[in-house]
């Protein structure tokens, strides 16, 4: 697709596939199609935020950026909702980082045209904050996790998270942005993949991640993953991808 959908039945974003019809359509002539390969800086700490984005396919992440470059994702963002959440707070500058994790599509809305829908757009209001609480629930649970839980428990979550969130069992994925994702060194991603790999979960070459088997990462996976999917079925009816 390289257009804007013609209604929401169309639309593969939740939020805007959920508004009814007459929403839909006068939100419509707002909204821009915008293509975000992998690495697209979609925000950054401390700038203006020009757009709010919806997602269509692949999957934002917003990173803790420390002073010295190391990185940390602390909240991923796919199809179920929109980038950035910063400004359902009224701001106006992004507080992280949040760039295109693996490549897809987007419908965009310039900051002011998201606004003044949200003054007039009731569903759509209630719907964007609806997704607000899943998503502060999955930060949350991602602090528990990252505290007390293994790389591998972890590295098994951020897959499924990612495979929930793409079209396919492929998605292209280096090592070094893998463990930005984990926040550990590179030669531990390698080994972790290599021990996936061994025991047959997926395969992992050359920057791409194919799935193998589903139902053996989804028992190798800690609890967070089952929560986080719980919470967005709650808010929003459907579970991340």
């Amino acid at each position: 697709m390289t257009g804007v959908p013609a209604t929401p039945a169309e639309c593969s974003n939740h939020i805007l596939a959920s508004l009814p019809e007459a929403e839909y359509h006068a939100l419509r002539p707002a909204l821009e199609y915008f293509p975000t390969p992998m690495r697209t800086v979609l925000f950054e700490r401390d700038k203006d935020i020009q757009y709010v984005y919806f997602p269509l396919s692949g999957c934002h992440s917003v990173l803790a950026i420390m002073r010295d470059g190391a990185a940390v994702e602390v909240g991923t963002i796919g199809n179920e909702g929109m980038s950035t959440v910063d400004v359902l707070t009224g701001s106006t500058v992004a507080t992280e980082t949040t760039i295109c994790q693996i490549s897809g599509d987007s419908l965009r809305l310039r900051r002011e045209n998201f606004n003044q829908a949200l003054e007039r757009n009731s569903e759509l209001r209630r719907l964007v904050y609806r997704f607000f609480q899943a998503y502060l629930s999955q930060v949350s649970q991602s602090v528990a996790c990252n505290r007390l839980h293994s790389t591998e428990n972890r590295f098994a979550r951020w897959i499924l998270i990612s495979h929930d969130r793409i079209q396919g069992d492929e998605f292209q994925l280096t090592q070094e942005f893998l463990a930005d994702m984990l926040g550990v060194h590179r030669p531990a991603v390698s080994l972790i993949a290599r021990r996936f790999q061994q025991a047959g979960l997926l395969d992992y070459r050359r920057g791409t991640i194919k799935i193998l088997d589903r139902a053996g990462l989804e028992e190798t996976v800690c609890e967070c993953y089952a929560v986080v999917r719980r919470q967005f079925a709650r808010a929003l009816g459907t579970p991340v991808g």
